[in-house]
């Protein structure tokens, strides 16, 4: 069996950023080792590429912008340090990579996408409204 074959099927299992998708601001956390002690940082931004699929050499990159300074991190997805992705908001995008984001603002990107909004249980109709100040 050839080697990178052999690799890829011990790998299937590990994959943490399986369902994630371009536009998604995602929580990273990952284990980070400071001499003898290790301790957990999370890294919050939004992801901003998705590259090589599900292959050994996948990776993923993750954006966000602190005191107005932008920090992008690539994430391989197999990295046996990381403990856990949370998805913290949905956007949908148009495009499969995101590079133009690093030209704009935090206000210019909070207005170019478009979240997914919570739906409307119910609905107050017009005659209620009537028939209910009538009543009063």
């Amino acid at each position: 069996m050839n080697h990178i074959a052999k690799f890829q099927s011990t790998l299937e299992t590990k994959n943490k950023f399986e369902a994630i998708k371009p536009g998604w601001t995602i929580r990273v956390n990952q284990r980070i080792k400071e001499g003898e002690k290790t301790r957990v940082q999370a890294f919050e931004g939004m992801v901003i590429s998705l590259k090589h699929g599900s292959e050994a050499g996948g990776t993923i990159t993750v954006r966000k912008v602190f005191d107005d300074v932008g920090v992008e991190k690539t994430f391989p997805i197999y990295l046996p340090s990381i403990e856990s992705v949370k998805v913290v908001r949905k956007a949908n995008v148009r495009r499969a990579k995101l590079y133009y984001l690093r030209d704009k603002t935090t206000k210019e990107i909070r207005k170019k996408l478009r979240t997914e909004q919570p739906k409307v249980i119910t609905k107050v109709s017009k005659k209620k409204k009537e028939v209910e100040e009538v009543s009063q």
